[in-house]
């Protein structure tokens, strides 16, 4: 995932969110970014009118491992030469500005869920679904066309996998697993109440949860065992559907899928084959 960046992101979605003090920390930073990666913690704490302990306390709370993390997080982002905001569209766009828009915004989306994903929690999840003896991936509204491309995807290499948006047809499948089995909540905001209940539902079963949101503490990420964050700050004003962090969604499973191809290889191509085959021969005159 290359240099490790994400900072800036992660403490502008987390700022508002924060214990004052905190709050105080990260507002300057953001403000300050070039000047905060030269201070030690106590300098940044006597700048912000804060202490060394508060600091310290920041990085915990927006899942760092210490003050290094951070800074190295946001001087990573302060090497990064597009600064360029998400673009919105406007009445009677033209066609060519929507479509350099939308592309815009998607790279950028994309390039900041990299920047925050965490390689530990990836290869945690790459785990427990290359195990599972089945995977049941969760979503409403714009993330279900994440969850039922999961669905084809993870099917199509041998998984035995369902993808919901019902929530009684959900529960009803989850009541009949266990341990070795596993359910993945997909949501942006993390706060959809539907997806976390059925994860609460999960773990009450022992089932393993994966939850796929935007960075930060939400309903869904609460209840997931591995949690995997993409950016916070994909969305322009017209959302139109969650484009852009739809986008990010489907990027995640594709990671995870192809990862666990990757470790499963052999096996793989050959289910692969088959379903190619039998696609094959659905097509074939009789």
């Amino acid at each position: 995932m290359g240099e490790i960046k994400g900072g800036i992101i992660i403490l502008s979605e987390m700022a508002g969110k924060l214990p004052k003090s905190e709050s105080k920390i990260a507002q300057y930073i953001l403000s300050h970014p070039e000047e905060a990666v030269q201070l030690t913690a106590a300098k940044l704490g006597e700048k912000s009118g804060t202490s060394s302990a508060a600091v310290i306390r920041l990085c915990k709370s927006v899942g760092f491992s210490g003050f290094q993390e951070l800074k190295i997080r946001v001087a990573g982002d302060l090497k990064e030469d597009n600064k360029e905001s998400y673009r919105d569209i406007n009445p009677k766009e033209e066609v060519k500005n929507i479509v350099s828009k939308v592309t815009q915004n998607t790279i950028r989306m994309l390039r900041e869920t990299v920047d925050i994903l965490s390689v530990k929690e990836i290869n945690q999840a790459v785990e427990v679904l290359s195990k599972a003896k089945s995977i049941i991936f969760l979503g409403f509204g714009g993330s279900y066309i994440a969850a039922k491309d999961a669905e084809q995807k993870f099917m199509r290499i041998g998984k035995e996998v369902h993808a919901f948006s019902d929530t009684h047809m959900a529960a009803t499948l989850i009541a009949n697993k266990g341990v070795n089995d596993v359910v993945v909540g997909i949501s942006f905001s993390g706060n959809t109440p539907e997806v976390a209940r059925l994860l609460e539902l999960a773990h009450s079963k022992g089932v393993q949860t994966i939850g796929i949101t935007k960075y930060g503490r939400s309903l869904v990420s609460e209840q997931a065992d591995i949690q995997l964050f993409i950016s916070p700050t994909g969305e322009a004003t017209l959302r139109s559907g969650a484009t852009s962090s739809r986008m990010a969604q489907l990027h995640v499973i594709d990671i995870l899928l192809i990862c666990i191809a990757s470790r499963e290889y052999e096996n793989t191509m050959k289910q692969i084959d088959e379903t190619r085959d039998s696609i094959s021969f659905l097509r074939k005159d009789k």
